[in-house]
This record gives C-alpha cells, sequence and structure tokens, in this order.
C-alpha cells in the first residue's frame, strides 16, 4: 500500500518468518536498505561473487520481489561527519524476479 508520502513498505521474509520493514519509493530502494544489513565481504568484487538471495514482500499485496544482493565495506569519505566511522558498508542488488503469494 502506497503511504501519502508515496513510499510503500516491504517486509523482509526469510523461512516464511517476516521481520524487519524497508520503505521506499521501488522495490529496488527498499532492497538497496536491505542490502546494507548483510555481512559485508572485504571488497565489491568478492562480495558480487556471491550474493544473497533477499526477498521483499509489498505490504498490502501479495507480490514478493526477488533480488541479489551483497554488501562490501570501503572507506568513508574524506568529508565524512565526525560521528562516522573509517569504514562505511555499501550494497548493490540486482532484481531476478517477482512471486505472487497462494493464499
Amino acid at each position: 500500500m502506497v503511504r501519502e508520502d508515496g513510499k510503500r513498505n516491504f517486509v523482509m521474509r526469510q523461512d516464511g518468518e517476516e521481520d524487519s520493514v524497508f520503505s521506499g519509493n521501488m522495490p529496488r530502494q527498499a532492497a538497496l536498505k536491505a542490502a546494507r544489513r548483510l555481512d559485508p565481504a572485504g571488497s565489491e568484487s568478492r562480495a558480487e561473487s556471491d550474493p544473497t538471495e533477499i526477498r521483499l514482500r509489498e505490504k498490502g499485496t501479495d507480490k514478493v520481489h526477488i533480488f541479489d544482493a551483497w554488501a562490501w565495506e570501503q572507506d568513508a569519505p574524506d568529508d565524512k561527519p565526525d560521528w562516522m566511522g573509517d569504514e562505511i558498508t555499501k550494497g548493490n542488488v540486482s532484481k531476478k524476479g517477482i512471486e505472487h503469494l497462494e493464499d
């Protein structure tokens, strides 16, 4: 369901359980937020070679968006705020498709 601000809510599905909620205007935006929570690899190339499948169900619908996701750590930019550490976690996703849940 679309909120007043145009964002949609997506719930992470793992082994039939639904927990973490991510929001975004598009499913990819929510998937990128979810990807940053994965265990990061040392570099992007190493992370991309071993992606993790994530499934996000759009709240209010039976659609499950399926992505390959990976995360890696890299040095924080020079103009980072004081509270930020020396490394940041970046993530990326590649959409595999959509499934519809059976009632």
